[in-house]
């Protein structure tokens, strides 16, 4: 048995014992999760078989097996063009996640001042996010992710450069880039699900499989990453990336290109400046749009500030043997993929017993909202008393477990919302709209963790994700607004 017991050891990594151990428990319950929820069937599916089973009588016959052919069909479609977005979707995340675990140690090896590229990047974003969007749904979506692809293999190719002023060109086209991931891939895919005539309620699915999908690509991006650079230095992360989005451009190419209109051919008769006003107007007229997107700017700028936090708060503990990152980060983006195979099955289980149908995403945001409040206190707390430390650094580290498989949750909720409230035509140009804010409150709060105490971050990262839920909560209640025909195509 000791014999067993030493050879394990030899081929596990010289980590610290608590950082195993947080890793092996991860992984256990991420197993037990899938587990969990692969015993789960969604209602249409349910459904499904109910009209399998009920076609017994000849009565029922012929309208049972053309029913069960129809949505067999109809399923069989949906899941064909949802793989066709996934991915390409996992293949951009995974580049974007590789860049994103070695940029600070590149730039770091380039003796560069590495505050000042990144809100560059912040400050770039937030300037283009209000006018991008339009052109997005003026030019179309197709193509707006495709100059993406090239913005990033540009971005990419520049890092190979120590020039400063260089890099600070790629910080300006990688504030271009952000916007464009987060905006022109989501408006393609909403847009081309509803003109394919797949239920609404199906959009939940592919946000849940996105966010699945995003937890594990972190994960693989820390050990594909890791083995670039032992392989061809710092920059070798990068050069897996441009490889990466060199695949997702040519998988693009391949999509129908869809445009924000409100009838067929629109687009070839609206100008940019209609597109952002129309934008504008909508946004600021409509209070569901705007407090959507507030929500949003507020839960994830809360989000990016504790990314900024998690591990120098983690060092400051002094922890016994030191911080692994690596390993602390693969644990994480366990608890991420973890939320996002909750995601259905929370959903469900409040349509039965908690909430009207109509209103389960509200209720389901704000409650995830507030849990991740509650999480973020727990540190501000722990830091700013004088408890155990021991104690302190065990409770803080599942307070970050838990406020990472919040995220795992509201990102699908999020994109379930948006494609709820968010007209079609409008689509590109509210979901850069949404990005002005939130560069804001990234902006507030990585200026926070330089000024102000770890403990007052958190108890302000606590407070923005409380503001959020009682902001979303204002919305359970509220009958979801009319939205034009012309705006959002209807089945």
């Amino acid at each position: 048995m000791a014999q067993w017991h030493d050879n394990i050891l030899e081929v596990l990594p010289d980590w610290p014992r608590w950082a195993m151990k947080m890793l092996f428990i991860m992984a256990g319950l991420l197993a037990v999760s899938l587990l969990m929820t692969a015993l789960y069937t969604p209602d249409d599916e349910k459904i499904e078989s109910d009209v399998k089973a009920n076609g017994s009588d000849k009565e029922n016959a012929a309208k049972s097996s053309k029913d069960k052919t129809d949505i067999k069909t109809l399923h069989g479609e949906f899941d064909s063009f949802r793989r066709k977005y996934i991915v390409v979707y996992l293949i951009i995340m995974l580049a974007d996640w590789m860049q994103g675990t070695h940029m600070y140690t590149l730039y770091l090896s380039y003796g560069v001042n590495i505050s000042a590229l990144f809100l560059t990047g912040f400050l770039s974003g937030a300037i283009f996010a209000p006018f991008l969007g339009s052109f997005v749904d003026k030019f179309g979506r197709k193509r707006s992710c495709v100059v993406y692809c090239v913005l990033e293999i540009i971005i990419n190719l520049l890092e190979h450069v120590t020039n400063f002023q260089l890099l600070l060109l790629g910080r300006v086209l990688g504030g271009i880039s952000t916007n464009l991931l987060f905006s022109a891939f989501e408006s393609w895919m909403t847009t081309e699900h509803r003109h394919r005539n797949f239920p609404e309620e199906w959009l939940a699915r592919t946000y849940s499989a996105a966010s699945i999908g995003n937890g594990a690509m972190a994960i693989l991006a820390g050990i594909v990453a890791q083995v670039l650079e032992d392989q061809f230095g710092h920059i070798g992360p990068f050069q897996g990336a441009i490889a990466l989005t060199a695949l997702a451009l040519i998988l693009v190419l391949r999509w129908e290109e869809n445009y924000g209109e409100s009838k067929e051919g629109e687009h070839e008769t609206s100008t940019v400046y209609h597109q952002f006003m129309e934008g504008w107007k909508t946004t600021a007229s409509n209070s569901h749009i705007w407090r959507i997107g507030m929500t949003q700017a507020l839960s994830e700028g809360a989000m990016y500030t504790f990314v900024f936090m998690w591990v120098p708060t983690l060092l400051s503990m002094d922890p016994p043997g030191g911080v692994p990152t690596g390993c602390v980060f693969s644990a994480l983006m366990m608890a991420i993929t973890m939320g996002g195979l909750f995601f259905q099955p929370l959903e469900s289980f409040l349509t039965k017993f908690v909430i009207s149908k109509a209103n389960a995403s509200e209720f389901s945001a704000s409650l995830i909202y507030t849990l991740a409040s509650a999480s973020m206190a727990i540190p501000a707390y722990c830091l700013s008393s004088a408890s155990s430390s021991e104690h302190c650094f065990e409770r803080i580290l599942i307070s970050f477990a838990v406020v990472e498989m919040c995220v795992g949750l509201f990102m699908p909720v999020a994109g379930t919302l948006r494609s709820k409230y968010v007209p079609d035509a409008l689509q590109g140009a509210i979901l850069n709209i949404f990005r002005l804010p939130l560069n804001a409150v990234v902006v507030g709060g990585t200026y926070a963790t330089d000024v102000m105490e770890p403990a007052h971050v958190f108890f302000l990262v606590s407070g923005c994700f409380l503001s959020a839920a009682l902001l979303q909560a204002t919305m359970i209640s509220s009958k979801s607004p009319a939205v034009d025909s012309g705006s959002k195509k209807t089945n």
